[in-house]
């Protein structure tokens, strides 16, 4: 079953073309990930299947569902893991995530024990009560995904989820991903990361320069260029990517 289908999909700013003429879909229960380096187009990507922002042309849906006529039928299926750092810093860690599902109309008395599900899950129930002040960086990137995941989404999307984390850290989320994949939950994901994209991706698309170079599983991208994943990003875009933290 098609989750997502993207069929030459551009975005404009100005002059500049961020996302130059890509198609993909992505099946249900699948890891899809997007791999290359800052300004490749792939938060620009995910901004759209989201329904942030429009597309300037082309055609994506999501479940079925038009991204430009149907943003808040889609919205309410998917949960998204931003890259920055959007937690309420007034609010506890208990309370950010009661906050959020208000925005999905759950009740407090099925917020409630969803969110203490969801703190178990990312190992943070110890720190429910505690200011978002006090997290490492490592937990708060836990907590957004918890966040992202308190409307029981059908499609989870995440931009970079393990940027700046410590490898024990990144190792954790890595787990948790591990976990939704078991349950069958779609996930798209952008990443830097070489190490994560083998990990956690059945399926990768090499972006750069707004346009997908190559796509399809590490295993077989590796098999047709030969030498590891990194080696095959250097071959088919003569960049390095993003050093790995050991």
């Amino acid at each position: 079953m098609v989750i997502i289908r993207v069929e030459h999909l551009v975005k404009h700013y100005g002059n500049l073309c961020a996302v130059d003429d890509i198609s993909f879909e992505i099946m249900k229960g699948e890891c899809f990930g997007f791999l290359g380096p800052n300004g490749a187009g792939k938060t620009t990507a995910m901004g759209i299947i989201y329904c942030f922002m429009p597309p300037t042309s082309g055609r994506v849906t999501v479940f079925g569902l038009d991204v430009t006529l149907q943003p808040s039928m889609i919205k309410a299926r998917i949960g998204v893991m931003p890259q920055d750092d959007n937690i309420d810093p007034d609010l506890s860690v208990l309370q950010n995530l009661i906050v959020y599902a208000r925005y999905f109309d759950i009740p407090k008395k099925a917020s409630s024990p969803r969110a203490w599900e969801l703190l178990d899950f990312v190992e943070l129930r110890d720190k429910a009560n505690v200011n978002i002040k006090s997290l490492s960086g490592g937990m708060k990137r836990r907590l957004l995904l918890a966040r992202a995941l308190m409307n029981d989404p059908e499609l989870l999307i995440m931009d970079e989820p393990t940027v700046g984390l410590d490898p024990h850290s990144r190792h954790a989320v890595w787990d948790n991903l591990a976990h939704l994949k078991v349950r069958d939950t779609t996930i798209i994901l952008t990443t830097h990361y070489i190490e994560e994209a083998e990990r956690i991706c059945d399926r990768v698309a090499i972006m750069d320069n707004g346009k997908i170079i190559e796509a399809g599983t590490p295993a077989h991208l590796m098999a047709r260029y030969g030498g590891n994943l990194e080696d095959v990003y250097l071959r088919l875009t003569g960049k390095k990517l993003r050093e790995e933290i050991a």
